[in-house]
């Protein structure tokens, strides 16, 4: 029996749920401390998104330690834990091949910081209409 066609999209969307799944893996796995690092035991770690390549053999976990302290620690214990993880996730997921974890520090929330410092600047309020405006002031206080 023939395998059905994919199409880009019907791929897409297994890549983002391996990938979802992955990131719970791990989540649960640092939630529980089941990994023996001090460093890691010390620093609660968010994993807040894993993007899997299309041939499913490479995860990119985007990892932000909470309270933005000892980001570079942090990221040097998860990669120094990186083959323990690995086997973690091969064996819950029972995919065709194990996936190899690569952990980035997770930049988003220093952008999603700047954005909002740049349209909370006068300059920009100024620009707005005084209806833009407290639209904006309103979108502000319900992000806090």
């Amino acid at each position: 029996m023939a395998r059905p066609a994919q199409t880009p999209e019907s791929r897409n969307v297994r890549l983002l749920k391996v990938g979802e799944h992955v990131r719970h893996i791990l989540s649960e796995l640092l939630l529980r401390q089941q990994v023996h690092d001090d460093v890691l035991s010390a620093h609660t770690v968010s994993v807040t998104e894993v993007r899997m390549a299309p041939d499913l053999r490479l995860a990119t976990a985007y990892v932000k330690s909470l309270l933005g302290s000892d980001e570079e620690a942090v990221l040097k214990a998860l990669r120094t834990n990186t083959a323990y993880f690995q086997k973690e996730v091969a064996g819950r997921l029972k995919l065709k091949y194990a996936a190899k974890i690569r952990f980035v520090a997770d930049e988003s929330f220093d952008v999603a910081g700047r954005i909002d410092r740049l349209l909370s600047d006068p300059r920009v309020s100024r620009d707005l209409g005084p209806a833009d405006a407290a639209d904006a002031a309103d979108a502000a206080d319900a992000e806090d």
